[in-house]
């Protein structure tokens, strides 16, 4: 769902508290890891940019938590390791909060912070 929030402190405020704890968790692995991105709220949800260019965002959807992986490059060397998930070009869904494998996430992030290419 779309969220209305102007900064990410207020997009937590409208979280559902099922996935808040796994939601923050993200966030805080995202702040960690994407070191020199810009947090923002870009498209209704959280997202990070780099050189004004949202590289990795995430979203408490209706029905799953989405994280969006925008470098394609990134997300094709890791596919193997998310099988299982429902996946678009550059979404990845988790149905539940306790799906979320973090080491996964983490490789993600590290991959798309050294990436050079553009996004998807």
């Amino acid at each position: 769902m779309k969220s209305t929030a102007k900064d990410v402190t207020s997009y937590f405020r409208g979280v559902p508290e099922d996935r808040f704890e796994a939601l923050d968790k993200l966030r805080k692995l995202c702040l960690g890891t994407l070191q020199g991105d810009q947090e923002c709220m870009d498209y209704g949800m959280p997202g990070y940019k780099r050189n004004g260019i949202v590289e990795v965002a995430f979203a408490s959807q209706k029905n799953y938590i989405s994280l969006y992986i925008l470098k394609q490059d990134v997300v094709s060397v890791n596919r193997g390791l998310l099988k299982g998930l429902k996946m678009g070009k550059g979404c990845i869904r988790y149905t539940k909060p306790e799906k979320l494998d973090f080491g996964i996430i983490k490789q993600l992030l590290v991959g798309t912070h050294r990436s050079k290419r553009q996004i998807c």
